[in-house]
Order: C-alpha cells, then sequence, then structure tokens
C-alpha cells in the first residue's frame, strides 16, 4: 500500500489497500483514520476532487471508520 501525498488544508495523504478495501486518510494534525467500507472509486475520487476536504466531508466523513 502506497501513500499518496495530497494538496489539503486538512489532509496530508491518502492510500488505499485493494486486499481490504480499506481507504485511509492521514489529516495534517498526523492522526490517520481507516475507512473499511470504501472503494477504490471513492479513493480515486478524492485524489481527483478539487477540494479534498469538501469531498471528505460529503462523501467519505460519515462511513464507518476507526482511527490508526
Amino acid at each position: 500500500m502506497n501513500w499518496t501525498p495530497l494538496t489539503s488544508s486538512n489532509i496530508s495523504a491518502a492510500a488505499f489497500d485493494e486486499n481490504t478495501s480499506t481507504l485511509y486518510i492521514r489529516f495534517n494534525n498526523g492522526s490517520v483514520y481507516a475507512y473499511p467500507s470504501a472503494s477504490q472509486l471513492l479513493y480515486n475520487g478524492l485524489l481527483s476532487a478539487s477540494s479534498k476536504g469538501a469531498y471528505h466531508a460529503r462523501f467519505i466523513k460519515n462511513l464507518p471508520n476507526h482511527r490508526v
């Protein structure tokens, strides 16, 4: 699993584990959250979004997650 650096005021990087379909997001404060019900499509959407924070708030934030 490789982390992709992101340019955002809130999110520093994201990664997707294809084996477990888990999206990982690293925030600028250093915390990392795992979203095990995410999809590759959701990950790709985050990478291509013009506002990573807005995309996270709208499509990812309320998915089941846990801090890593």
